[in-house]
């Protein structure tokens, strides 16, 4: 990671996500906090989370909108926006106010998709290819050790201050990140392309996400592995009180365990990414939940501090993977479109997944269920294991790799045959090989 941080360019885009990624931590479970707090429903303050996901629908109208701008200066006013969004909480007063809350809860979801979209398409323009999984890594272990200290700070703040301290802290975070990341230097632009109409426009990283093989597996596999993993967000309180014998406060001392865990995945990421490739390291990220959810099966604390230490290397890894992945595998013009398809076709399995665990658990043995788990999420590494050859390491790259498929940002007379995906695509759309 110390090569990409070298870079003066990407060392004032990490400053910068560095000050948005500490008040989206402080943020998010503290608006939760302040819900029940005002309501005394634990139901109310769950429907904060569902707020921030239910945007998610509009994933792909979102990354059209981001393709169409230049990336720096988008990112720029989307942090701007994200900051002035937060204002209406200023005026949260009583329990009759909590609408105000859940729609600034939803209007921070599609934010999130916005800035993640527009954050892809920026790295992939300063970043060279070679360097994307040390780019994506860092920021990768940043975002796991903030998750270590964050919500304990949000937390702490709302209960000192208020939930307006909240709001104050999140809008200086994202101002500071508009404001360093508009000194970052204005990458060339990606060529423009003949534009379609909308509607096809809208399907684009979708198709994109389809068409390549690569890129296929790995939302197929991770789909899979979404399906199940998010079970252990509502099996960890049976796990603790029926298990351990603990109170569920003792789940925040497992969270910091798994922090632990994430930070050292976001360490070795960018390592395994060049020794597995970019679905070879994401296979690795679901298939090491496998291990963890069949420890957890057996309550024993020794083992539940072993097993929640693999959870949290398992995610950053499959971050960095995927994320990775797409910068290497789609055209620069498309990338925005492509990482918001992406975010909705994750994000979708994973909150059915948390509600259906809320449920289960309800009616099911927590063991079976966690074992349940381990064998889905075993399945889905395998599958995406026999699939690591469409994205080999850098040394063992063809300089030809398999037909990228065809984008409706590029007409049909023009459209690429065979793309060099290890050289930057400076100009922002393939290159044609003669035949």
């Amino acid at each position: 990671m110390r090569t990409v941080l070298r870079r003066p360019d990407f060392r004032l885009l990490f400053a910068g996500l560095l000050a948005s990624m500490t008040a989206e931590s402080i943020l998010l479970l503290a608006l939760a906090i302040w819900v029940k707090d005002l309501t005394g429903s634990s139901g109310l303050a769950g429907g904060t989370i569902f707020a921030v996901i239910a945007p998610m629908t509009l994933a792909p109208l979102v990354g059209w909108f981001v393709d169409r701008y230049p990336r720096r200066p988008f990112f720029v006013a989307a942090n701007l926006v994200t900051a002035a969004l937060l204002t209406p909480l200023f005026t949260v007063r009583d329990a009759g106010d909590i609408w105000l809350v859940y729609l600034v809860a939803a209007l921070y979801g599609l934010s999130s998709i916005t800035l993640g979209a527009a954050l892809s398409g920026l790295i992939r323009q300063l970043v060279p290819v070679e360097l994307l999984a040390e780019a994506n890594g860092a920021l990768q272990t940043v975002r796991q050790g903030l998750r270590l200290v964050g919500p304990l700070v949000g937390a702490a703040l709302y209960a000192a201050f208020g939930g307006w301290a909240l709001a104050g802290i999140g809008m200086i975070g994202f101002v500071t990140a508009a404001v360093v990341v508009t000194a970052v230097p204005n990458p060339q632009p990606s060529t423009p392309t003949v534009r379609l109409r909308w509607p096809a426009e809208l399907g684009a990283g979708l198709r994109h996400l389809a068409g390549v093989p690569a890129l296929r597996r790995a939302l197929l596999g991770y789909g899979l592995g979404s399906l199940v993993m998010g079970f252990s967000e509502s099996l960890i309180f049976a796990y603790v009180d029926q298990g351990l014998g603990r109170n569920a406060a003792f789940v925040g001392v497992l969270v910091t365990v798994q922090g632990v865990g994430g930070l050292l995945g976001g360490l070795c990421s960018p390592a395994l990414v060049r020794r597995l490739g970019e679905v070879g390291t994401l296979a690795a990220g679901v298939a090491f939940f496998s291990p963890a959810a069949l420890a957890l099966a057996y309550p024993d604390l020794r083992l539940a501090f072993v097993a929640v230490l693999l959870a949290g290397v398992s995610l950053p890894l499959t971050m960095v993977g995927l994320h990775t992945l797409i910068q290497r595998r789609t055209p620069p013009v498309l990338v925005g479109r492509v990482a918001a398809a992406t975010q909705a076709v994750v994000s979708g399995p994973q909150a059915l997944s948390i509600g259906a665990g809320a449920l289960l658990v309800g009616v099911l043995d927590y063991r079976a269920l966690f074992a349940l788990v381990g064998v889905a999420t075993f399945a889905a590494g395998a599958y995406l294991w026999r699939g690591r050859h469409l994205s080999p390491p850098a040394g063992g790259r063809p300089l030809l790799p398999p037909t990228v498929p065809t984008s409706p940002s590029i007409p049909a007379q023009r459209r690429p045959a065979e793309v060099e995906i290890d050289k930057p695509m400076t100009t922002g759309t393939p290159r044609v090989p003669r035949r």
